[in-house]
C-alpha cells in the first residue's frame, strides 16, 4: 500500500481526525462506565476513586514512557497505544455481554487504559513537529484543543442516549470501532524521522535517558521555571474545578449545575476553535501569562457573587481562557525543546501535571467543609470580618477558596514574571 508522508497539513489533519473520533468514543464508554459503577454501588467514594486510577499510572509510568517515545517511531507508538486502549475496552465489553462484569474490571480497565495514554499523549504532542511547520504550530495545538474539548462535550450528551438506545455492551463496542479508526489513520500515514538523541557511555537505560530528559530541563532555567509555574497553575486550578459542583449546588438547583457545566466545556471549545483560527499571539510567553491573569479574574468573580449568570459567564470565560493559555504554553515547548528530547519532556509537564490533580482533591474538599464552610456561617469566627466581604452562609466558605486560589495564582503569576529566564523564554 502507499504511504502518505508529512510534508504540509494533510497528514496532520488525518492523524488529528482518527484521534478525534477515538478520544470520542473513549468519552462515550468512560461515562457510561461510571455510570453504571455508579448505578451498582452507589457510592460516591468509588466513583471518585475512578479519577486516581486514571491518574495514578500517568504519573508514575512518565518516566519510563518519555525515553521510550524519544526511541521508537512516535507513530507506532501512537499505534500500539491506540490499539492497547481498544482490546481493554473490548475485554470490557465481552465481559459484560457475558454478565460477568465487576467493578474491579472497571477500575483494572481504567487503569490499563491510562497507562497507554501514558505513552500516546507525548507521543502525539511530540509529532506535532514533526508533521507541522512551526509556523503552524498555534493553530495545530487549537485544532487538538478543540478535539478534546468537544469530545468531552459531546460525549456526555451522546452516551445518554446512546445507552439507552444500544446499551452498554454495544456502546463499548462503538468505542472499540473508534480506537480502529484512528489506527487505520496510523497505517495510512508515516512521520518524519526523530533526529537520533546523542549518544552516552555505555549501554542506554531507560533510568539514565529519564534523566537526560531532567537534566534537559534543569539546564535550561526557562523552560524548569515554566514547568513549576504549570504545576503551581494547575494545582491551583483543580483545587476550586472540583468544589464547582458543591458551590452552585449550596444556593442553586441541578439545573444551574447542568448548564454551567455546559458552559466549561463550551468556553473549551471557543478557546480551541479561537486558536485554531488565529494561531495565538506572536510572544507565546505573553499569551501564557496574559490568559492565566483573565482566569485569576475569573476565579474571583466566581468566589465573590451568589448570582448564577455571573457565574456562569465567569465559568465561560475561565475556560475559554485556560485553552488559550494551554494552546500558547504548548507551542512553547515544541519550539523550545529539541525534536529528540519531547517525548521525555513532554511526559515529565504531563507528569507534574497529573500530580496536581490527586493533590487538589485531597487539600481542597476538606479544607473547604470543615475549615472555611464553618468560619463564614452565620455566628462563625470570620462572619463579622471576611463575611462582610465574602459573605456568610452555605457555599460561602468554598467561595472564599475560589477567592484564595485566584489571589495565589497571581502572586504566581508575579514570582514568574520576575524571572527573565521565564520572560524572555521566546528569545
Amino acid at each position: 500500500m502507499g504511504w502518505l508522508r508529512a510534508g504540509g497539513m494533510g497528514v496532520f489533519f488525518l492523524v488529528w481526525g482518527g484521534q478525534w473520533l477515538s478520544w470520542l468514543g473513549s468519552g462515550l464508554s468512560s461515562f457510561a462506565l461510571g455510570i453504571w459503577m455508579y448505578e451498582r454501588t452507589g457510592s460516591p467514594t468509588q466513583f471518585a476513586l475512578t479519577v486516581l486510577a486514571i491518574t495514578l499510572p500517568r504519573m508514575l509510568l512518565a518516566p519510563v514512557a518519555g525515553p521510550l517515545v524519544d526511541r521508537w517511531d512516535r507513530r507506532l507508538v501512537m499505534l500500539a497505544s491506540d490499539s492497547g486502549a481498544a482490546l481493554v475496552t473490548l475485554v470490557l465489553a465481552l465481559l459484560l455481554w457475558a454478565e460477568q462484569l465487576a467493578v474491579w474490571h472497571i477500575y483494572l480497565g481504567m487503569l490499563l487504559s491510562a497507562a497507554c495514554g501514558t505513552f500516546q499523549r507525548p507521543a502525539y504532542a511530540a509529532s506535532v513537529t514533526l508533521l507541522v511547520p512551526t509556523a503552524q504550530y498555534g493553530r495545530a495545538n487549537g485544532l487538538i484543543n478543540f478535539a478534546r474539548s468537544s469530545a468531552d462535550l459531546a460525549a456526555p450528551l451522546l452516551a445518554g442516549y446512546l445507552t439507552l438506545w444500544l446499551g452498554l455492551a454495544p456502546l463499548l463496542l462503538l468505542d472499540v470501532a473508534t480506537f480502529l479508526v484512528a489506527a487505520a489513520t496510523l497505517l495510512l500515514v508515516r512521520f518524519p524521522p526523530t533526529p537520533p538523541a546523542p549518544t552516552t557511555a555505555g549501554q542506554p537505560s531507560l533510568l539514565r535517558e529519564a534523566r537526560d530528559g531532567w537534566r534537559y530541563l534543569r539546564q535550561r532555567p526557562g523552560l524548569f521555571g515554566l514547568l513549576l509555574y504549570t504545576g503551581a497553575a494547575n494545582f491551583l486550578g483543580i483545587t476550586t474545578e472540583v468544589l464547582l459542583t458543591p458551590y452552585l449546588l449550596a444556593f442553586s438547583s441541578a439545573d444551574v449545575v447542568g448548564w454551567v457545566a455546559s458552559l466549561s466545556g463550551a468556553g473549551l471549545l471557543a478557546g480551541g476553535l479561537l486558536l485554531s483560527v488565529w494561531g495565538g499571539p506572536a510572544q507565546r510567553v505573553r499569551g501564557v501569562f496574559g490568559f492565566e491573569l483573565l482566569v485569576c479574574c475569573c476565579m474571583l468573580v466566581i468566589g465573590l457573587t451568589s448570582s448564577p449568570w455571573l457565574i456562569g459567564a465567569a465559568v465561560f470565560v475561565y475556560f475559554v481562557a485556560i485553552g488559550l493559555s494551554d494552546g500558547c504554553a504548548t507551542v512553547l515547548w515544541q519550539t523550545q525543546v529539541a525534536p529528540d528530547f519531547q517525548g521525555r519532556v513532554f511526559a515529565l509537564r504531563d507528569m507534574v501535571g497529573f500530580a496536581a490533580l490527586p493533590l487538589g482533591l485531597l487539600l481542597s474538599a476538606p479544607l473547604a467543609e470543615f475549615v472555611f464552610e464553618p468560619l463564614l456561617q452565620p455566628g462563625g469566627a470570620w462572619a463579622g470580618s471576611l463575611g462582610q466581604l465574602i459573605g456568610t452562609g452555605p457555599g460561602r466558605g468554598i467561595g472564599l477558596l475560589f477567592v484564595l486560589a485566584g489571589l495565589f495564582n497571581l502572586l504566581v503569576i508575579g514570582l514568574a514574571w520576575r524571572n527573565p529566564c521565564i520572560r524572555y523564554i521566546d528569545e
